[in-house]
């Protein structure tokens, strides 16, 4: 059995998310946003890269395996259903297909990867229909990880 995380960024920093991976032994973050840009500090893709590296963390951006426009819009609007079933059409192309495997083998290789993107609830995301997707291909189990709030106490 193979374990694949999840993680969401959303009121939370740049540094929680790598503490979090690093203490989960995430070797390989998958950024699986379809637009790698962030209005949040850090969360940019080479800012991202380069924060991940100072934690020995590598990443990769797998843009196709992130949700088109409309799907955006429908997610950020609450109606989570056509969310999905825009998400699921996304992952039917060619592209997001050949993304899949890469995704796949990179799961097989043993390393320890987490999908990456904005929402913090996995069940509002479309990196938990993509890690259900590849469940049903791999024996593989989803671990949902959670950085503590921006916010949060430091004690």
């Amino acid at each position: 059995m193979y374990t694949l995380a999840t993680i969401g960024y959303q009121g939370t920093t740049v540094q929680r998310v790598v503490e979090t991976l690093r203490d989960a032994g995430v070797a390989l973050l998958v950024d699986v946003r379809a637009v790698a840009s962030s209005r949040k500090p850090g969360f940019s893709k080479n800012q991202l890269a380069a924060n991940l590296e100072t934690g020995g963390i590598d990443y990769v951006h797998l843009r196709d395996l992130g949700t088109p426009a409309a799907g955006r819009a429908a997610a950020h609007a609450g109606r989570f259903e056509e969310m999905r079933r825009i998400y699921l059409g996304q992952l039917a192309t060619p592209a997001a297909e050949e993304e899949m495997e890469t995704l796949a083998g990179i799961v097989l290789s043993g390393t320890r990867a987490c999908l990456l993107c904005f929402e913090a609830d996995p069940a509002h995301c479309h990196r938990t229909i993509l890690a259900e997707t590849l469940a049903a291909r791999l024996p593989l189990a989803i671990e949902n990880l959670r950085p503590a709030p921006e916010h949060a106490d430091d004690a």
